[in-house]
């Protein structure tokens, strides 16, 4: 019986081999078309219908569009309606095959308008060599100059572009020799000029000011590119389809109802683009989220439409009001404001409602197994799958009456998902409270069940998630048609992950349990609120999602990176200031006034029309310690005896003419002179200093972890929690800081001259100012 199936086969891929091969495939492409078994069934039916109309013998021209009408159709009903139109040699070339197939993927609905189809294809159209003759004349005389002074350098190209536009059904090969023809008659035969190589012209070099640096994420690294993230997401930037076109998708089934629901749905939105930020409110934002939240927010206004903040409140235990709160901070900090703020919560009665409606229609039903039976990949189908409709219907009216315990009973949808999983829970019983409903629900919608409705219902036209939520795109469509709801489309992109941090909520929390770090917002971490705090500006994190691209591949970078797009962006925000972190007292023994001077420091060195600011200039200063050597080594530029240096800023050198030390010989005080600049010798170097200044603390912050993937068990054996810098932050206590940032609140950003940008945190006190440094002024080369 095997023997005779296995014989019946192999006759039957001779064939298909024999049917193939006479189209003029080779004989190699036409068993690689063999072994795609899809392929290899339109392709038969093509030829059979083909040689039915035009007999056995088929034209390899012929032959070449039937085999890519059958790889190209997208859905195989239309096959017979196109070979019709080889067969009657009405479809002669591959240009109209194109239009034919975009024409009925883009009309899925039967019956197709025969007229306007033919239009669209070019069907009947007939270009004659005179039609060619004059459109390539009109062309060659509008470049005729060009032509002429170019001579077979000049892009011919151009001339078969302008040609086919206006005769775009007219063969390619014939406008080309028209094309080649004129020219010679022009130019005449090619010289040995014409035959050598056109030097290459250097192409010109924007300005910085001209240029904005984007990049693109290979392997980890970031290549320069010239397009803003608005750039990036404008229009056709990422291939996404029109608003009312989601049938253009691939993958987006047709029902009968949907060119009904997308007309309805245009009427509603004017056919705005529509997207939505969809965070669960049981954690703080982190720095994967600014790409989800510039991604969402970015691509509506790029393109002249709205974002939704939608909560997906469905999980009551773990949400909490700061939350909530935190993450419209976030999004507002951001730069985003949006165009309204929703809850799934705020439907319960409506997915309600549909449940029950799926339930009448034989799509969801009432389960009690166990939450571990249908956990992992290949669980027990449910002995309740094909209970009668009725008997889901009063079952799933006792979970909302609070009948059934936790656990004891789920509404599940039928449906087989991407990943394998089967029939997904739609409902579950869950006695705790809403933040927003109260006790009036004990049962609660999931995600895979809310998602896609809340976005029908909001009319979302580009549902843009990560990619790992791929998997649920066709449930996401099962559930809308299951319903007869307008069905939005899903869209993926790839997450940005962040080495050597953790951005788990459950991680986090762990961190903060034992004491790694003080809450959600530690400057050590990566959230939004920790980069926040630590002085990161929100256009930062936006450019560098703008550099890591829109992606569809996973990206992972390395911290310096975001750090890079912090300097650039505080070194035109931050107003200069100076600070000591280490202080070691000076006495200038010959100070020229009897009271402080004041000194005038720009803001912005570089850019002295953005003001000044007054710092006190007294006899006595204080410098850093690493400042000063008592003996210089060669190559030490700064203070050391018979070594002056200037003082930033003053017009002043000073020159050490004594020092003081305590009882174990530890440098504590130096005793100098002072000199004007202008008659002084030129030092080798300027520091910073202080004077009449205010005390501060100052937190200064490193890698929280010690390897590149603290979460991997085969780099870190022993646990992410093992792997802890214990360098990660150190506090200076008794640092001192000019007196032109007393006024200052927190947040405010400044850059410590010599030393790197800091931001004033929140623990700041009347009389005790808190510093976060947010960068240093140059990348660590050790970190790169």
């Amino acid at each position: 019986m095997a023997a005779a199936a296995a014989a019946m086969a192999a006759e039957e891929a001779e064939e298909a081999l024999g049917l193939f091969t006479g189209i003029g495939l080779s004989e190699a492409k036409a068993r690689e078309t063999l072994r795609n078994g899809a392929l290899s069934a339109l392709l038969r039916r093509a030829v059979l219908q083909a040689r039915s109309a035009l007999g056995p013998a088929l034209d390899k021209a012929t032959g070449t569009l039937l085999y890519n009408a059958a790889a190209r159709l997208k859905d195989p009903k239309h096959l017979g309606f196109l070979v019709g139109y080889i067969a009657r040699r009405e479809i002669l070339t591959d240009l109209q095959l194109s239009a034919a197939l975009e024409y009925v993927r883009s009309h899925p609905l039967e019956p197709l308008d025969v007229a306007d189809f033919e239009r669209a294809c070019g069907v009947g159209v007939c270009v004659t060599p005179e039609q060619i003759e004059e459109a390539v004349e009109a062309v060659i005389s509008k470049h005729r100059a060009e032509l002429l002074a170019e001579r077979y350098h000049f892009n011919m190209g151009l001339l078969m572009g302008e040609a086919r536009s206006q005769l775009r059904w007219a063969d390619g090969k014939t406008i080309k020799n028209e094309v080649d023809l004129q020219v010679l008659h022009l130019l005449g035969p090619k010289t040995e000029a014409d035959l050598e190589k056109k030097p290459k012209v250097a192409k010109a070099r924007l300005a910085p000011a001209e240029k904005q640096k984007v990049a693109v994420v290979e392997n980890g690294d970031m290549g320069t590119e010239t397009k803003s993230l608005l750039e990036q997401l404008r229009g056709e930037a990422l291939k996404f389809h029109k608003p009312g076109e989601n049938y253009k998708t691939e993958g987006y089934v047709v029902t009968p109802n949907t060119m009904a629901l997308l007309k309805q749905h245009l009427a509603i939105t004017g056919g705005q683009v529509r997207t939505r930020f969809p965070p669960e409110p049981n954690g703080i934002l982190h720095i994967g989220h600014a790409k989800a939240i510039n991604f969402n927010f970015g691509y509506a206004k790029a393109n002249g439409g709205v974002c939704f903040l939608r909560y997906d409140d469905t999980n009551p235990e773990k949400e909490e009001e700061k939350y909530f709160t935190a993450i419209r901070d976030m999004v507002e900090w951001l730069g985003y404001q949006p165009y309204a703020v929703t809850h799934a919560s705020d439907y319960f009665d409506q997915l309600y409602t549909w449940a029950l409606e799926l339930i009448r229609r034989g799509q969801a039903y009432v389960c009690h197994q166990k939450v571990e039976e249908i956990k992992g990949h290949n669980p027990p189908p449910s002995p309740w799958r094909d209970r009668p409709v009725e008997e889901s219907l009063l079952l799933f009216e006792d979970m909302r009456k609070g009948k059934f315990g936790e656990g004891e009973a789920t509404l599940r949808m039928k449906l087989v998902m991407e990943d394998g999983k089967m029939d997904p829970v739609a409902y579950r019983v869950k006695f705790t409270p809403h933040h927003r409903t109260g006790d009036k629900w004990c049962i609660y919608p999931t995600y895979d069940y809310t998602h896609c409705l809340c976005d029908s219902i909001e009319h979302i036209t580009h549902s843009l998630c990560t990619k790992e939520f791929q998997a649920r795109r066709s449930s996401y469509f099962w559930l809308c048609n299951a319903l007869d709801v307008y069905c939005p489309v899903q869209w993926e992109y790839g997450r940005l992950n962040l080495l050597y941090t953790v951005v788990s909520k459950r991680k986090i929390i762990r961190l903060v349990e034992t004491g790694a770090v003080r809450d959600w917002d530690d400057p050590r971490l990566f959230t939004l609120t920790a980069l926040r705090r630590r002085g990161f500006p929100p256009e930062a994190i936006n450019n560098f999602c703008a550099r890591v691209g829109v992606t569809v591949a996973q990206a992972t970078m390395e911290p310096h990176l975001l750090e890079a797009c912090a300097r650039e962006v505080l070194n035109e925000q931050a107003p200069r200031a100076m600070a000591v972190l280490e202080p070691l007292k000076v006495t200038i023994t010959n100070f020229p006034a009897p009271k402080a001077l004041e000194v005038l420091v720009p803001n912005f060195p570089a850019d002295e029309s953005r003001g000044f600011h007054k710092v006190p200039f007294h006899q006595t200063v204080y410098i850093e310690e690493t400042d000063f050597r008592e003996e210089a080594d060669k190559g030490y530029k700064r203070l050391a005896p018979g070594q002056p240096v200037g003082l930033r800023h003053t017009g002043y050198v000073i020159t050490v003419q004594n020092v003081i030390k305590d009882i174990s010989g530890r440098v504590i005080e130096l005793e100098v002179t002072c000199t004007k600049s202008d008659v002084a010798e030129k030092p080798k170097a300027f520091i910073h200093w202080v004077s009449v200044p205010l005390a501060c603390e100052v937190r200064l912050y490193e890698r929280l972890f010690l390897h590149k993937n603290p979460e991997d068990p085969s780099e870190v054996p022993g646990g992410f929690l093992s792997d802890l810098n214990p360098d990660s932050l150190r506090v200076v206590h008794n640092a001192l800081v000019d007196s032109s940032v007393r006024s200052a609140r927190p947040f405010d950003k400044f850059q410590f001259e010599r030393l790197g940008y800091f931001s004033v945190d929140p623990d700041s006190e009347e009389g005790k100012m808190v510093f976060n440094r947010t960068v240093t002024l140059k990348e660590d080369p050790g970190k790169v």
